[in-house]
């Protein structure tokens, strides 16, 4: 199981008030258990081996577990900003439950959901019109609280980017998007409001995050096939995720509107 698979496991454990209590209890027994095998087996190695891995295995799980429990949700994510539709909308059966995290430099950077609609925000004065909203959770490696100043709208970048379309056209600023951040118990939340992108969904559709603002030539490349990498060498926390999206709610005459809107000619978005 990779790391992905098992923070979405642990993440669909219900966890009991005193679940923390009862799992530094286990913790306590399956020690003393591990040190009745050792002397037991002394003179096999590879049985000590196994006997201290059982203690250390349970001991991720109860620091692992109770990291995923404490992390918000997108629909309380929604709900910290006073938007009820939203937060509604992340727990319903429209939404998108990712869940996929990257290690970057001393940081975790989770991609948690999105969900699209119309009407499901008053952050945007387009709200009527359909939008997609995606949250993302920055925390780092040690449990070290993060500071929000440390990571600024002005200086990291949550955007989509499409396969297909340079990341410099088709982006946060050519989006119409929206970021709002805030930080709860030490980890840090991006919520992301921007165009309706499901009508891009029969092309590879990512989510990335990094240092930085505007994408450039020198933060990503895009193969000749169209599929979107950080450029070698990029510094600093950087992150690409690829969208689960239904193709078949791909709109490609939303998104001929949206070229032709852009005022750009057709090489500034393949060239």
């Amino acid at each position: 199981m990779n790391w992905n698979d098992y923070r979405k496991a642990v993440d669909d454990i219900p966890l009991s008030a005193d679940f923390q209590e009862r799992t530094e209890e286990l913790v306590r027994q399956t020690a003393k258990i591990a040190e009745l095998e050792k002397e037991c087996i002394s003179v096999k190695k590879k049985g000590f081996i196994r006997a201290v891995s059982i203690a250390a295995a349970v001991a991720m799980l109860t620091v692992s577990a109770y990291a995923a429990s404490r992390l918000l949700s997108p629909a309380q994510v929604a709900d910290m900003h006073g938007n009820a539709a939203l937060a509604q909308a992340f727990e319903s059966g429209d939404a998108v439950q990712i869940n996929q995290s990257v290690q970057t430099e001393n940081l975790f950077v989770t991609l948690a959901g999105l969900v699209s609609g119309k009407n499901l925000s008053g952050l945007t004065d387009q709200a009527d019109q359909a939008r997609t909203y995606a949250v993302m959770i920055l925390e780092s490696l040690d449990g070290t609280p993060l500071d929000r100043g440390d990571f600024s709208l002005m200086d990291y970048t949550v955007t989509p980017l499409v396969a297909g379309f340079t990341p410099w056209s088709v982006n946060n600023w050519t989006l119409d998007a929206g970021v709002s951040l805030l930080e709860q118990d030490g980890v840090l939340y991006y919520l992301l409001d921007t165009q309706n992108i499901e009508m891009f969904a029969d092309h590879t559709v990512y989510m990335a995050f990094y240092q930085g603002t505007l994408p450039d030539r020198d933060t990503f490349t895009m193969a000749e096939d169209g599929t979107i990498a950080f450029a070698e060498g990029v510094e600093g926390p950087h992150a690409l995720f690829t969208l689960p999206l239904d193709e078949g709610k791909a709109d490609p005459a939303a998104v001929e509107q949206f070229m032709d809107d852009s005022g750009f000619d057709q090489e500034w978005f393949f060239g």
